[in-house]
């Protein structure tokens, strides 16, 4: 049995899983936790790989990684971190991106160069902080990396004269890799740099081979986590995920790129050759953590509790925004709990509340690919696995929902691609879809009241 391995580098932990390479049977896995923060040391990642793949690679023939995308690791001449890394959720580089918009011309101009319109999570913007901010640092950037390609070049020996490599899925995230074109803005680059020119990395296919570990493993390309989960899940025509996770992510597979000037679809490319149009929220299963938090107690005492309250919370509305938020882009914002009276001012309308506000918002995220016509979404996550969760997302996106079995979907993602590359066939191979619980569509618009007043109650506090 040939076995291949799949790593799932995401903002809180390395997950690793182990698979046969026919079936797709997980054999192998492990966990290990990365440091809390929004910039933490790149050499943190490798160790946490080291040490949630220790014992495990025995007999794998092919890795292949994914990460979170669009954090900034930057390199000097000898291969070293200039500075920690930069993640997808820092936020200072808001003012940046705002600044670059305009700079090109438009959000329109952007939507047409690169597919997404910047934002404080994309790579693009924080190039552009690190420039005006820390420009002894920009002086000293020789090459610019993604968490998956500093990983990828790791496993390949991380030496200085090792090309480092990356896949069109997570340069799409970047701000100046255009998926239309197949290639890097480099303009674009400079013009965020402040002139600068820095190494970018190979962009390889999806089948395409990195190179091979020291002791002779072969590196797959790897991608970004959402291209990963994509490929993990097997992903159809006309189905959505929707993934609850530290972040919210709304993505579904198209043949062709998008190009949205409002910038909330960020034009993405898939792991396979083709599109994955995109919406994504700071704030997602994060919400319901606080949330217990605040009322002392466990996440399954909060279900507990939301269970004992009706739908739409007696009209307490929460906007999620805790950690500001880039759907609707309100970097700077904080939630509000609307609508505290006697009667809402209970815990059990405040659990219930904070599952509405969460998937609200997502649901929002959701109505941005509705001209896609979505014919169902597959919510996975730690959340998902809450019937009282999967339930009420029914209600509020008005779609059938499927909740697949918990797996660690990016890191099975990326072990399919390992897969792909070892056995280098036109096609990934075909594993067995998860099983799955099904909740067929509402009758009638059930949530169509809690959806109409989150959007009432966000206009008021914020604009938009």
């Amino acid at each position: 049995m040939m076995l291949v391995a799949g790593v799932d580098s995401s903002t809180q932990s390395c997950k690793v899983v182990v698979c046969d390479a026919d079936s797709g049977k997980i054999v192998r896995e492990n966990r290990i936790a990365h440091p809390d923060g929004t910039e933490v040391p790149a050499a943190a990642w490798w160790d946490a790989w080291l040490a949630a793949a220790d014992g495990l690679l025995d007999g794998v023939g092919a890795i292949a990684v994914a990460a979170q995308q669009h954090g900034l690791v930057t390199l000097d001449e000898q291969g070293r971190p200039v500075r920690d890394a930069l993640l997808w959720n820092d936020t200072r580089s808001a003012g940046a991106a705002v600044d670059l918009v305009g700079e090109l011309g438009g959000p329109a101009e952007w939507a047409e160069a690169v597919g997404s319109v910047p934002l404080a999570a994309h790579t693009v913007a924080k190039l552009r902080w690190l420039a005006d901010h820390e420009p002894g640092h920009a002086d000293r950037v020789a090459r610019v990396l993604l968490p998956h390609d500093y990983l990828t070049w790791r496993l390949r020996g991380g030496t200085p004269d090792v090309e480092p490599t990356t896949d069109r899925g997570d340069a799409s995230g970047t701000g100046y890799w255009s998926p239309a074109e197949g290639r890097y803005r480099e303009e674009l680059v400079r013009l965020a740099f402040r002139g600068r020119r820095p190494e970018l990395p190979r962009v390889l296919g999806p089948a395409e081979a990195a190179g091979h570990t020291p002791d002779g493993v072969l590196v797959a390309a790897g991608t970004g986590d959402n291209a990963a989960a994509a490929l993990g899940l097997g992903l159809g025509d006309g189905e959505v995920v929707v993934s609850l996770g530290t972040s919210g992510t709304v993505f579904t597979r198209s043949p062709s790129p998008s190009a949205d000037a409002s910038g909330a679809i960020n034009g993405f490319a898939d792991a396979t050759g083709g599109h994955l149009p995109l919406v994504c929220t700071l704030n997602a299963a994060r919400v319901l953590e606080y949330a217990a938090a605040v009322l002392g107690v466990g996440l399954t005492e909060l279900e507990d509790l939301a269970r004992r309250s009706v739908p739409g919370a007696h009209g307490l509305t929460l906007l999620p925004y805790l950690t500001g938020e880039r759907t609707p882009d309100l970097p700077d914002e904080t939630g509000t709990l609307h609508g505290l009276t006697p009667l809402t001012m209970r815990p059990e309308h405040i659990a219930r509340a904070a599952i509405e506000g969460m998937l609200c918002n997502l649901a929002d995220a959701l109505d941005q690919l509705r001209t896609l016509e979505p014919r169902r979404v597959l919510l996975i996550g730690g959340a998902a696995a809450s019937p009282l969760v999967a339930g009420i997302a029914r209600d509020l996106f008005d779609l059938a929902v499927t909740v697949p079995e918990p797996r660690e979907y990016v890191a099975l993602g990326a072990a399919r691609q390992a897969a792909w590359a070892l056995a280098a066939t036109p096609a990934p191979p075909e594993w067995p879809a998860p099983p799955a619980r099904e909740i067929p569509a509402p009758e009638g618009d059930p949530g169509r009241e809690i959806r109409e007043r989150y959007g009432r109650i966000r206009r008021l506090v914020h604009g938009r």
